[in-house]
């Protein structure tokens, strides 16, 4: 119900496509009785696509006073009625003659998946033992591939991908939403959330007897206690406070320069512009929506592989692979499209080239940046950190969605270099700053930063002085802290 949607939303409109702009005539010629210019079709159907993206990033902005007002789950539930409200509209715009509900209908889905995809990962993030944090928070690309599988597998000519079925692929958007509100009230609220910002302690406590399935977390809520401690004094901050602290300095710039390559590594070029490319890359229409088929199965494969390795292997080695591998299979591909008229064969090394380069996102950018996003920031930062991740994502989304089409006519086989230097970039960079986060509490990591932010670390000492002093009584006797 909430970055499954997501994922389907990325896929669902390739396949109309056609039928939709066929609509779009239709109601054109009957409004103004001329049919719609080409100029004027393109700017409506650009608009369709495109403006996911900008309702992603009032998504993404909103997320934060939305928590803390009603929490991390309570969010997730308020979230459904966005995508229930979509989904009516993309289902009832051909019938009532608007393709106005169309694109309010794919604004208000964009918000929903600005909200889903800082809300989520947040809340997995927070439920999460530390040894599972990293398999928990990779369900968010799991499910973001499988939405775009389902997307594409509905979309086909014998499924639902027909004109006079189209409206359902919308329709469709109702069910996870419909099913989230109906189970999401019996999981429990983030006991991170209930201890540190809510101050209830009795709750937190239930939340993690019902996540871990036992009943002594003794230790899980000495270990928020002992977060909570180091930031007594903090509220959750703001987005400007976050900006200014020299605390989490290259912990935020770390996540926006990851975030912006999770979107800017060119990976929607390929889902915005799969037909295009693999029309250049000189396949079969008929074909074509099978093809499509098997990028979606190599991309859920590809993340749920890399879910099962990311607690051995570790995040930063594989973001870095995942980077480096595109920046690889890009260059390929661009080799690939040069010679494609003059030997026959060529265009199946494209399609090779285009498959690894998804599984190579797959492997790591796909969902590591979500999980990043969670772990370097303490939890009074954590939703201001979000938000500008978000509004990074968002924005970047929107950039290659309304860029690429230019670069692509002005480079033309050479247009996927661009994504190249941006992989480039981003390997090297997260190989010089970028700490392994695998198995470390969230004090840890903000203490893997604290040299290059030039912050002081605490030693063992000053943290026990820290303890005492923080649950001593006022008559100076120290109480239980596993107790508190």
């Amino acid at each position: 119900g909430s970055s499954f949607l997501y994922g389907y939303n990325l896929s669902v409109v390739n396949a109309p496509a056609l039928y939709i702009k066929a609509f779009y005539n239709r109601t054109w010629i009957e409004r103004y009785g001329e049919p719609i210019s080409a100029e004027t079709a393109t700017l409506l159907w650009s608009i369709t696509v495109s403006i996911l993206s900008i309702g992603g990033l009032f998504g993404a902005l909103s997320t934060s006073l939305i928590i803390k007002v009603l929490g991390r789950k309570g969010t997730l539930l308020l979230n459904n009625i966005f995508a229930v409200i979509a989904a009516l509209l993309l289902s009832l715009g051909e019938m009532s003659r608007s393709f106005e509900m169309l694109i309010i209908g794919r604004l208000i889905m964009g918000v929903d998946s600005g909200i889903a995809l800082s809300a989520l990962p947040m809340y997995l993030g927070e439920i999460s033992p530390k040894h599972f944090r990293g398999l928990i928070g990779q369900f968010n690309s799991i499910l973001i591939c499988f939405g775009v599988f389902t997307g594409q597998v509905l979309g086909l000519p014998e499924l639902l991908g027909q004109e006079s079925t189209w409206i359902y692929l919308f329709s469709f958007l109702a069910l996870p939403a419909v099913l989230q509100l109906c189970v999401l009230p019996f999981l429990p609220e983030s006991p991170r959330y209930l201890l540190m910002e809510r101050r209830d302690e009795a709750g937190a406590e239930k939340a993690f007897q019902r996540f871990l399935g036992k009943k002594d977390v003794s230790q899980e809520l000495e270990e928020v206690h002992m977060e909570a401690r180091a930031q007594d004094k903090l509220q959750t901050v703001s987005v400007l406070q976050l900006l200014k602290s020299p605390a989490v300095r290259w912990q935020l710039i770390t996540v926006i320069i990851t975030m912006a390559c999770y979107q800017l590594c060119g990976l929607n070029a390929i889902w915005y512009y799969t037909n295009g490319i693999l029309q250049e890359a000189g396949f079969a229409e008929n074909i074509r929506p099978y093809i499509t088929l098997s990028t979606g199965a190599i991309e859920t494969l590809a993340a749920i592989i890399s879910g099962l390795v990311i607690e051995r292997i570790g995040r930063k080695p594989l973001l870095i692979f995942g980077f480096a591998s595109m920046a690889v299979f890009f260059s390929l591909l661009t080799v690939f499209l040069n010679f494609q008229d003059r030997v026959s064969w060529m265009p199946y090394l494209s399609y090779i080239c285009i498959l690894a380069v998804i599984a190579s996102f797959c492997s790591g950018p796909g969902g590591i940046p979500f999980i990043l996003t969670g772990e370097l920031f303490e939890q009074s930062y954590r939703p201001a950190a979000f938000m500008i991740a978000g509004t990074v994502n968002w924005l970047s989304n929107f950039a290659v969605g309304l860029l690429f089409p230019f670069i692509q006519e002005t480079l033309q086989s050479f247009s996927f270099l661009v994504f190249v230097a941006f992989c480039t970039l981003g390997s090297i960079y997260l190989y010089v700053v970028l700490p392994e986060t695998k198995n470390k509490t969230f004090m840890d990591i903000s203490q893997s930063f604290a040299k290059i932010n030039k912050m002081p670390i605490p030693s063992p000492g000053h943290e026990m002085e820290l303890v005492l002093s923080t649950n001593s009584d006022p008559n100076g006797k120290v109480q239980d802290v596993t107790k508190m």
